[in-house]
């Protein structure tokens, strides 16, 4: 009986082929028709021995060198470092003398092979400056930056990933006068990753905002959540105050300058005038008050707060409550 079963079992090998073959051209068929009436999306996932797609050339050979001289501080320090973690086309180098930095830029720049270059100078423990410029053969731009605030003082909810592609947003002023615009071009040269950079990431999630307000420039750095424009700030924050625009790199012909900058030894010198008049206010006040005190002789045995002390007479009470 068992016998007779695996015979009854065994199938003829022509009639197997061709049922195969039947049902590979109705699956195919079928295949067919649902590719003409519903879009194939290509899968989620890629298997291991499928080959990886090519990425595209780097044609943009634009390199920034973000370095400092001599004698920053802490909070310079962790900014410099922010927009280095911001830009994955920048590239660091040690600090230089901060007396003759003009001199040894451009030669630390060309053995970095970096033509744009990004140089925080620190003055009197106190000022920041931020030079821009184009190695080599400029131009440069010199700024003051005020009000600083780090990604680890900040603390804000945003994020992005490292080594992602900025988009950059500029305010329209930028366009309304010759020295913003050449000031747009060089933060454009300078904050914007190349495309298919080896240190990029090929997406965009974060946004870098320069706008112009009070004759500032104010940056900052968003996040982009969803497809519908949400915003969550990452920072860093800090605002740059253009001083002057040279033809070229740190140094040559001053093209323009800043009329409305006010320098900050000038600012603290105001401070210091300030509270030196309000001392000396103070001071005549004391003498006038002074010289209106009653003097002489007839005066001298009158206290001032004897009438406080004298006792009230019925009469005088009377005469109150009438």
């Amino acid at each position: 009986m068992g016998k007779r079963a695996r015979l009854l079992d065994r199938v003829d090998p022509a009639k197997k082929k061709k049922d195969d073959v039947q049902d590979k051209e109705e699956y195919l068929s079928s295949s067919s028709e649902s590719e003409s009436s519903e879009v194939v999306l290509p899968p989620g996932t890629r298997m291991s021995d499928e080959k990886p797609m090519k990425k595209g050339k780097w044609t943009n050979k634009t390199r920034l060198l973000v370095f400092a001289a001599r004698g920053i501080g802490a909070r310079d320090r962790h900014l410099m470092q922010n927009i280095r973690d911001l830009l994955p086309h920048s590239k660091a180098d040690v600090k230089i003398d901060s007396k003759n930095f003009a001199l040894d830029v451009d030669e630390v720049a060309s053995m970095k092979n970096a033509n744009k270059c990004l140089l925080f100078v620190n003055k009197k423990r106190k000022d920041l400056f931020l030079w821009t410029s184009e190695t080599g053969k400029g131009p440069s731009v010199k700024f003051l930056v005020e009000n600083i605030h780090t990604m680890e003082e900040l603390k804000m909810t945003g994020n992005c990933l490292k080594g992602s592609r900025p988009l950059l947003s500029f305010d329209p002023r930028f366009d309304g006068s010759p020295h913003y615009s050449l000031i747009k071009e060089l933060l454009v040269q300078s904050f914007s990753t190349p495309n298919h950079h080896p240190k990029s990431q090929p997406f965009t999630d974060h946004v870098m905002t320069f706008t112009i307000l009070d004759h500032r420039i104010w940056f900052r750095n968003y996040q982009l959540v969803d497809e519908k424009g949400a915003l969550a700030e990452v920072g860093p924050r800090f605002v740059l105050n253009p001083i002057k625009i040279l033809e070229g790199s740190f140094s040559g012909t001053t093209l323009w300058t800043n009329p409305n900058y006010i320098s900050p030894n000038e600012r603290r010198r105001d401070l210091r005038n300030k509270a030196k008049k309000s001392y000396q206010e103070r001071v005549m006040d004391k003498h006038a008050r002074i010289a209106r005190q009653p003097k002489g002789k007839a005066y001298k045995d009158i206290d001032p707060n004897i009438e406080v002390f004298d006792p009230i007479t019925p009469q005088e009470m009377a005469s109150f409550k009438q």
